[in-house]
């Protein structure tokens, strides 16, 4: 997976598409991510001795990483590629502009 916590996005299919936000979680294993005010959904929720407060919930659930791409501060939308230095490290960059993400 390319993307990483951190990341600003921008959703490209759903109820959400369009929406813009940084990424705040990432899960490699789903191939999923969790983007900061994308999908939300509300949620019943109980009272336990964890949360003593119950009602009704917004929660942020996982969306697919194909259904987001990276968001270049050059050029926009695009997606990751990856080039090595003279000292061997590992940089991601954009595939539209060649610039360093």
């Amino acid at each position: 997976m390319k993307l990483r916590k951190g990341d600003r996005v921008r959703v490209l299919t759903g109820k959400d598409r369009g929406h813009e936000g940084e990424i705040i979680h990432a899960l490699p294993t789903e191939g999923r991510v969790i983007v900061d005010g994308a999908n939300v959904v509300k949620r019943h929720q109980r009272p336990t001795k964890g949360t003593q407060e119950g009602g009704i919930i917004d929660k942020t659930l996982p969306i697919p990483v194909e259904n987001v791409a990276i968001i270049c501060t050059a050029c926009g939308p695009t997606r990751v590629g990856y080039r090595f230095d003279e000292r061997g490290v590992k940089h991601r960059i954009c595939r539209k502009c060649g610039g360093d993400l």
